[in-house]
């Protein structure tokens, strides 16, 4: 037999940033710790609204299986005497167990209990079992309230715990449990009755609570559609935003409100953002997207006095529009370019300068990477001046005020002020990616300034000895080398990292040359790590990302190498190369250089050996160049079968010193020229 089980926390609003990893975590802990039990259920699953956090076991077992173990004890030696009676040591290991002396058995030298365990009820399990779930749960930030010791997101105010019909009871923090619950705030009984743990879906719905998140963030997006539709209308739902809501409301009705045309002159962003970002509104825009002078919030309740709802949100995003306006107006009382000389007064980072000394730097990194890029003087041009102007808009008012729209705002200014729109875009993108998934800059001079902009961050941020570690990032410069990588390698960029970091070791003025060679290498390690996370997003296997980072100088070219390898790897076409590739490499390393003399080889198969590696060499060169990583495995390749015919003909180690030498010289320089590819000896074939 098996009842479903229910428990239910009731607290003060949890923050909704919060509620996603707090049901994972209840779901895993629940699991872990019936499973650790022997209880077995059908199924586990939580749910939650900013109020309640439930766990939900379907088909809960009524009690533990019985167990039979095997427990072992002393050396039969130890155990029994010479006429076979039982030792002390054999009588206190059964009193122990619970067994009879004359119960043990003999095996593999020592003695044995067999231990029969009746299985529990569970109704006797799960007290302390429920317990420990709810003190169990880990939170980002924690509190303490009155003069308890117990810590947790919020205060705790009620616990539903039902096995079946049963109250299971126990308590937390002065709180028992029962099977008393909450209703919505304004529309629901301040407390109502859950009779059986079945039926709690059932039970909370009548008191207007929709306490399936799946299902109240469906009838969200459903009725903000919906509501947009009559409008005329489309609404801008975005998945984070929609996400919040839903851990915002327990039974969500949306609603339409307007604001004043004119609003709609200013820069879509100034609009949307506090409408968005600071109300949790949902912007609405037109069949050709162009934003309309509507919004759609969601209410936490019903349908009563919307009206009275929906003015109250009209007053408070027009206040947050008249001063988007105002801060415009204000912004624009002169150009972009004049709000440069402010950055003077605003500190970059502690012993790094201000803004503006960023800024400076940025448009000399710029002008380095257009060149290393081979871009025309016309792309350069536009790389330093949106470098030059990249930063001016963070002590304009708008941005001040709203600073997420860091790089919009600019970029809008730019475009006000006759710049270039190329340096216009490039403003904004520079900034990009600027969260996980996040698009990339297109134009040439946004992906000129973000590599500027990025390189610079960690250079200066590791000139202070602030590099990551563990979980500790503050200047989010994992995101920010991440942000390099996937540009260089979703935009094909071919630069030298190493020369990078020296242009901006430059423009800071780091002139020791010990320090100098720790931050090369510093940062290629950092680098390296991210390059490995990309290559494991794309689904690169790990013995392929080891055989190709062992230099990540050229980032967009360690991947290209990754992608021909494994795509060799997939077609079967390096089994024989990867064990010729190997047995050279493990010999190269007892080498003391790279040097041979073809002519010196008196052997067929070194001579043919060295004239291969010769015609590899040349073809395999031509296609690095060509980026065609593909084309190069394909000529290394071609040596596979001369390196084995090299070892079936001759001892290596000659005892000629100087035979033996010109050999390992050959081996080395094969060993040098696939190493420019891959590592090939870290395949796991």
């Amino acid at each position: 037999m098996s009842k479903d089980l229910l428990l239910e926390i009731g607290t003060e609003e949890v923050p909704a940033h919060a509620m996603p990893g707090i049901l994972d975590e209840l779901a895993e802990n629940a699991k872990k710790a019936l499973d650790d039990l022997r209880l077995t259920y059908k199924d586990i699953s939580t749910v939650g609204t900013p109020r309640r956090t439930a766990l939900l076991v379907a088909g809960l077992t009524e009690r533990q299986p019985d167990i039979e173990s095997e427990r072992r004890g002393p050396s039969i030696q130890a155990a029994f005497d010479a006429d076979g009676n039982p030792t002390k040591a054999a009588q206190g290991f059964a009193r122990g167990q619970k067994v009879d002396p004359s119960a043990l058995v003999k095996k593999d030298g020592y003695v044995y209990a067999v231990v029969h365990e009746n299985g529990a009820e569970t109704e006797t399990l799960l007290p302390e079992l429920l317990k420990g779930l709810v003190t169990g749960l880990a939170f980002p930030n924690s509190m303490r309230w009155g003069s308890l010791d117990f810590r947790f997101i919020r205060p705790l105010r009620w616990l539903v715990a039902l096995y079946g019909e049963e109250v299971v009871p126990f308590e937390v923090a002065s709180v028992k449990s029962g099977r008393m619950s909450r209703g919505h705030r304004f529309l629901g009984h301040e407390t109502f009755a859950i009779v059986n743990a079945t039926e709690y879906m059932t039970a909370c719905e009548q008191e207007f609570i929709i306490a399936d998140q799946d299902r109240r963030r469906d009838m969200i997006r459903k009725q903000i559609e919906e509501t947009a539709k009559a409008q005329g209308g489309v609404a801008q739902i975005t998945e984070d935003l929609l996400e919040e809501v839903t851990y915002l409301v327990e039974y969500p009705t949306a609603l339409c409100g307007k604001f004043e045309e004119k609003y709609l002159a200013l820069p879509p962003e100034a609009v949307i953002t506090p409408m968005r970002d600071h109300q949790r509104y949902f912007p609405v825009v037109d069949a050709d997207g162009k934003l309309l002078p509507l919004f759609i919030t969601v209410r936490n309740g019903g349908k009563d006095y919307l009206d009275v709802v929906q003015h109250g949100n009209e007053r408070v995003l027009r206040a947050r529009l008249a001063d988007a306006q105002f801060f415009f107006d204000e912004d624009r009382k002169k150009p972009l370019e004049k709000h440069l000389e402010k950055l003077k007064t605003v500190v970059f980072q502690e012993g790094l300068g201000t803004v503006y000394d960023k800024a400076g730097r940025m448009e000399r990194l710029a002008a380095v990477i257009a060149d290393a890029l081979g871009a025309d003087e016309t792309e350069k041009e536009k790389a330093v001046r949106a470098a030059k102007l990249a930063k001016a808009d963070l002590v304009t008012g708008m941005v001040t005020e709203f600073t997420e729209l860091q790089g919009v705002m600019g970029r809008s200014y730019a475009v006000l002020d006759g710049e270039n729109p190329e340096v216009a875009e490039a403003i904004d993108e520079h900034y990009l990616p600027r969260f996980a998934g996040d698009r990339l800059p297109k134009t040439t001079a946004g992906r000129i300034v973000s590599l500027a902009d990025k390189i610079d961050n960690i250079v200066a941020t590791f000139s202070r000895g602030l590099i990551p570690t563990g979980s500790q990032d503050p200047f989010a410069l994992r995101r920010q080398a991440l942000g390099l990588v996937r540009t260089a390698v979703e935009a094909k960029l071919r630069f030298s990292l190493s020369a990078l970091v020296t242009a901006s070791m430059d423009a800071l003025n780091i002139t020791d040359a010990a320090a100098r060679e720790k931050m090369q290498a510093d940062v290629a390690e950092f680098l390296r790590l991210r390059v490995k996370n990309v290559m494991d997003e794309a689904g690169v296997r790990y013995d392929v990302a080891d055989a190709v980072l062992g230099n990540v100088d050229d980032i967009c070219a360690v991947y290209q190498r990754a992608e021909a390898v494994q795509k060799a790897l997939s077609a079967g076409a390096l089994e024989a190369p990867v064990q010729a590739f190997t047995r050279a490499a493990n010999l190269a390393q007892k080498a003391e250089s790279a040097d041979f003399d073809a002519a010196a080889f008196a052997v067929p198969e070194e001579k043919a050996l060295a004239e291969a590696y010769e015609t590899a060499k040349a073809g395999a060169e031509k296609c690095v160049k060509a980026d065609d990583y593909a084309g190069a495995i394909e000529a290394l390749s071609a040596i596979a079968k001369p390196i084995d015919a090299f070892f079936d003909a001759v001892m290596v180690m000659d005892e000629d010193a100087k035979v033996r030498a010109n050999r390992l010289g050959l081996l080395k320089s094969i060993d040098a020229l696939t190493k420019n590819v891959a590592d090939f000896s870290k395949l796991v074939m």
